[in-house]
């Protein structure tokens, strides 16, 4: 069983047991995360797929460390101009552990 689920404005496909490092959540480490935003569900074989979102399906996960990645450089250069300058940035990240992927089987009375 699988889902693609969104985090942050972006897309990660998860399955249960997976560590995955997501955008900086606000949430304390040891604490449990719901992430409803899940876009398609797999299991045996079977998917759904969400209009935006997959009705009943939720990502339950918990927060296991909070990081920054490696420090990239960004150089701009104007030639003859005598202009350089150099700049650094880290990105700070959230590492998750999927713990659970569930849906309701609750029917759409229409």
């Amino acid at each position: 069983m699988f889902a693609v689920v969104e985090i942050a404005g972006k897309q990660f496909k998860v399955t249960e047991n997976m560590n995955v490092a997501v955008p900086k959540l606000e949430a304390k480490v040891g604490e449990k995360v719901k992430i409803d935003k899940v876009l398609l569900l797999e299991e045996d074989k079977a998917k759904t797929i969400g209009n935006s979102y997959v009705k009943g399906a939720v990502v339950e996960a918990t927060v296991v460390d909070h990081d920054r990645h490696d420090k990239i450089l960004v150089f701009k250069k104007k030639r003859r101009k005598n202009y350089k300058v150099t700049k650094g940035h880290r990105q700070s990240f959230t590492t998750i552990h999927i713990d659970t992927i569930t849906q309701s089987r609750e029917r759409d009375l229409r």
